[in-house]
């Protein structure tokens, strides 16, 4: 194929993306990203990423393209936004989502970058879609790809559109011709703007773009065992992620004020009734809750959430509060009666700590 050729089928890869949805295409070499590996494997030597797996488990994989598909030259890199307002919170005792988990934004990336990918097949390439795959650093290929740049809170922020995208990539083996990265200041894009930092509930960003997972809530929410005393006040009503640390960033609250965002979709779930998950038995939990990662697919952690949430954002004195409570501090399983018990005292009803199970 000539590099005439290889022109044209970029442009026909980038054309097919953005008419499947995506709202930003880049192309990247694939040459491994030393710099992300040198950083995961450095933090992972600290301990900053808090027993986290994903890209930590093997640094040497998740930053090399060419284990993932032999002889791969190029990564076609695609954004899809999930911008949206959130709806106002409906009365009872509620749990917040985080905007990228109202629904399972990663299927219509997906699909996206599926279609892209066929474009390179048809023409006789090799092509793997990663999308939220340990397998690549798809932020560090975003960044790479032209679309963006690492922001201090270390998201990737898109130029004049914000943060609000997930992110996925096609690695090929097609030498497709790659696009320059986003030319930013001498302090990066954000400038000397911080104020992500000061935002974090728990002061998870303990440096510009170096995020100490260990006081993540976003990831504690994902982690296995108790959560951390000392934080659950700072949870609030959360019970999956955590969207502070965008929500006052300069460059997303600009784009709201040029283009509001859209409305909620219907099936977005941007509030959960807490109560019913703690009423809901484990299979309703995990096909509810299927787009979510749960450790080990164990629907008590979700519980275990749920409960932290509830001592934050319930009143001690409702009737089905109290007989939520009870139940739980009662029950067999020493995490969830730990949780049951500190969201009691919490809500000033120590009285039900030491009540009989189910």
């Amino acid at each position: 194929m000539t590099r005439d050729d290889l022109g044209e089928l970029a442009g026909e890869v980038r054309a097919t993306g953005l008419a499947a949805g995506l709202d930003a295409v880049g192309i990247a070499s694939a040459e491994p990203f030393e710099e992300a590996r040198s950083a995961i494997e450095a933090r992972r030597t600290a301990g900053l990423h808090g027993g986290m797996q994903f890209t930590f488990r093997n640094p040497a994989r998740a930053t090399d393209p060419g284990r993932s598909v032999r002889g791969a030259a190029s990564l076609v890199v695609g954004a899809r936004s999930y911008r949206r307002r959130r709806p106002d919170r409906p009365p009872g005792p509620m749990g917040e989502v985080a905007r990228y988990s109202w629904q399972d934004h990663y299927v219509p990336l997906r699909d996206a970058l599926d279609q892209v990918a066929a474009v390179l097949a048809r023409a006789g390439w090799r092509v793997r879609v990663l999308v939220d795959d340990n397998a690549l650093v798809d932020r560090a290929a975003a960044v790479r790809a032209g679309l963006g740049f690492f922001g201090k809170n270390t998201n990737v922020l898109l130029v004049g559109r914000g943060s609000w995208f997930v992110l996925g990539s096609v690695v090929t083996d097609a030498p497709l011709p790659v696009d320059e990265p986003v030319d930013t200041p001498e302090h990066g894009g954000c400038g000397t703007c911080t104020r992500c930092m000061p935002a974090c509930p728990t002061g998870a960003l303990v440096a510009p773009g170096v995020l100490d997972a260990r006081r993540c809530l976003a990831w504690l929410l994902e982690a296995p065992g108790s959560f951390p005393e000392e934080l659950r006040t700072s949870l609030g009503g959360r019970v999956y992620g955590c969207d502070d640390c965008q929500t006052v960033c300069p460059p997303n609250r600009a784009e709201d004020r040029r283009r509001p965002p859209p409305r909620a979709d219907p099936q977005d779930e941007a509030w959960v009734d807490l109560l019913g998950m703690l009423d809901a038995s484990d299979d309703e939990l995990l096909t509810r809750f299927a787009r979510w990662y749960v450790p080990r697919r164990d629907p008590r952690y979700l519980r275990r959430n749920a409960l932290v949430a509830l001592g934050n954002v319930a009143d001690g004195d409702d009737p089905s509060v109290v007989r939520t409570l009870a139940r739980w501090c009662g029950d067999a399983d020493p995490l969830l009666r730990e949780h049951a018990e500190w969201a009691a005292r919490r809500l000033g009803r120590a009285d039900l700590v030491g009540g009989r199970g189910r």
